[in-house]
């Protein structure tokens, strides 16, 4: 079912610009609830079992169709002027995705949704895509994207990021550290440094930004 959605949704995104508000709308609001329901049970999981920790098992497979399906929702978002809730959620809940991130689940699944956390952050809606200003003018993407940043810099302040491999083997964020029994020349992912490190720091510029007081922004 995750995958069949998924897959009308990225069909959908192909439809002519005139239509397509039209038939997102059709498709999602039904299922609305439903998504945020999926979203709160999936993600709420104890990912700490053995089924997760095989990036071969079923259940492995089955949350990345489910993370495909968060990507189709972020993808559709800009169709919209008025986002539906599962368009949003990925914002208004992201501490589900760290809690998940930081737990003990496969590496490929941690991967995915640190690269879907920077397509977050780098998200635009088509009014200030149009714009070019390098602050958000759409009232619901501010709202969520000030959600996200506070998040992402509570957890930050915290230990998150010494919990967070940047390689399926051994390498740690802010360490060098090499796990017992694994080769120490294995390199860090780059790929994932450089996501992680720009959800923080596009997090942190949007807060700023958007702070009210001196001492806030400090």
């Amino acid at each position: 079912c995750l995958r069949t959605l998924a897959a009308i949704l990225k069909e959908t995104l192909k439809d002519a610009l005139v239509a397509r508000a039209g038939h997102l709308k059709k498709l999602l609001a039904p299922l609305d609830a439903v998504l945020e329901g999926f979203y709160n049970a999936i993600l709420l999981h104890h990912f700490d079992s053995h089924h997760y920790t095989s990036p071969y098992s079923e259940a492995t497979n089955n949350l990345i169709s489910f993370i495909d399906l968060l990507e189709a929702l972020l993808a559709s978002r800009i169709e919209l002027e008025l986002p539906l809730r599962c368009q949003r959620i990925l914002f208004l809940k992201v501490s589900y995705v760290l809690n998940v991130i930081s737990s003990s689940i496969a590496y490929v699944i941690k991967k995915k949704l640190i690269l879907l956390l920077k397509k977050c952050v780098l998200y635009k809606s088509r009014e200030d895509a149009k714009g070019g200003s390098l602050f958000l003018q759409t009232p619901s993407l501010c709202e969520d994207m000030l959600a996200l940043s506070n998040v992402v810099l509570q957890v930050v302040n915290l230990t998150w990021l010494n919990q967070i491999p940047l390689t399926g083997k051994s390498s740690y964020f802010g360490s060098s550290e090499t796990a017992p029994g694994h080769d120490s020349q294995v390199g860090s992912d780059q790929t994932v440094l450089r996501a992680l490190s720009l959800v923080v720091l596009k997090a942190l510029e949007f807060k700023i930004h958007n702070s009210a007081t001196e001492a806030e922004i400090k």
